[in-house]
């Protein structure tokens, strides 16, 4: 995009800030309230002026839908939190959209990323020319795509996501901030975004329960991006990786995925988290059943007791080394906390660590599974890419 063009956005972004403070005015002195309204992902929204098509086909996600208009016009709804309309390049706005539905106008290539994870969706269909700026430096990166386009100048660091550099976003003619669920901690950055005209996408894919859900998320973003049918061939390819498993019978051994903070808590998953759903999958128990939080939370931090008092006899220990990845040896396990040396796996040295990508690669996911597979149903695993044995 030519630096003409980049002004030509900034100033859209200003003048669409300078209307609606002034809408705002007008509320707080009419007592208009600016509540947002839910969409029921069961029915399709009706759209003044657009003729409803179709839905996009999903078959493991469970937290959005993208509903398809004629004339190229897509509504994606990310269940209960945010919905928003995608123009085509040089369509009009449609009027009387409702309130919350927030307008997207492709080309959409001066993307914000801020959520990790997504990075390796989009490299996967071939659309990391779609990012302009990171929430990641290049040496944070842990594989090559992002670090390469950083090296060149295609994307440019802009801030972490808490504390984002605002002059270079704007003067970028950022498109979309794309955020993970961790904004929700920073909550004043949204608002300054949104205040300054950026239109905030918060990725929600973490809240799949099923893994190769939270691997269909590639399909929204092929929407974004115009590269569906890549999309739809590299989630065709991850489901066909796995479903030699269908048949499997569980082996019914039993798994504690954690990692130790610094606090000296274990920090372990929920229950209905997607990572205990690929261990299931590959053939394994997690052991911490029915283990929820009434924040809704993916983590949890529970004490070394409590955790102590569940994976005691957990035939394996997987770390989580892309969280912390000061664990390499068994001593440096041991080293976090005495009771570890009391657990079964520990005595047994069937102790594993997970790479640091598990999180940034969300493209890996069949992988990963196929590697927890490996490990729960061969005596002495091997070519494991994402686990390696702590000795």
């Amino acid at each position: 995009m030519s630096n003409s063009d980049k002004k030509h956005k900034t100033t859209r972004r200003l003048l669409a800030l300078f209307i609606s403070l002034c809408m705002l005015t007008v509320g707080l002195f009419t007592g208009c309230g600016g509540e947002t309204s839910g969409q029921s992902s069961e029915s399709v929204p009706e759209i003044d002026g657009l003729a409803y098509e179709s839905t996009l086909d999903l078959q493991r996600a469970t937290e959005y839908s993208v509903y398809r208009y004629e004339g190229g016009y897509d509504l994606i709804d990310i269940h209960g939190f945010q919905r928003f309309l995608i123009v085509p390049e040089g369509g009009a706005v449609p009027e009387n959209l409702e309130s919350d539905i927030i307008v997207l106008q492709k080309p959409i290539d001066d993307i914000y990323l801020a959520a990790t994870a997504t990075m390796a969706m989009f490299c996967s269909i071939d659309a990391i020319d779609s990012i302009r700026m990171s929430s990641v430096p290049k040496e944070s990166w842990t594989f090559d795509e992002p670090k390469e386009a950083m090296e060149k100048g295609d994307i440019i660091f802009a801030g972490k996501y808490s504390a984002p550099d605002y002059e270079t976003i704007l003067k970028e003619g950022c498109d979309l901030a794309l955020e993970s669920t961790m904004i929700d901690h920073t909550p004043e950055v949204k608002e300054m975004l949104e205040d300054l005209g950026i239109p905030v996408m918060v990725d929600r894919s973490s809240y799949e329960s099923d893994p190769m859900g939270r691997a269909e998320w590639i399909k929204l973003y092929g929407v974004l991006t115009d590269h569906e049918e890549q999309a739809e061939e590299f989630f065709a390819g991850q489901m066909e990786s796995i479903k030699a498993l269908d048949d499997f019978k569980n082996t019914e051994k039993t798994v504690a995925f954690f990692y130790i903070s610094t606090d000296g808590k274990a920090v372990v998953r929920r229950s209905t988290d997607y990572i205990p759903k690929m261990i299931e999958i590959a053939g394994a128990r997690y052991i911490f059943k029915n283990l929820d939080d009434e924040s809704g939370r993916t983590s949890i931090d529970v004490s070394m007791e409590t955790f102590y008092d569940t994976a005691v006899d957990a035939d394996y220990i997987i770390y989580n080394g892309s969280i912390d990845g000061s664990v390499k040896t068994m001593d440096d396990l041991i080293a976090k906390d005495p009771i570890m040396k009391k657990l079964t796996a520990v005595k047994n040295n069937n102790c594993w660590v997970t790479g640091s990508a598990m999180y940034q690669r969300t493209d890996i996911v069949s992988e990963m599974i196929l590697d927890f597979h490996k490990l729960f149903s061969e005596k002495n695993p091997t070519d494991l890419k994402y686990l390696k044995k702590l000795e």
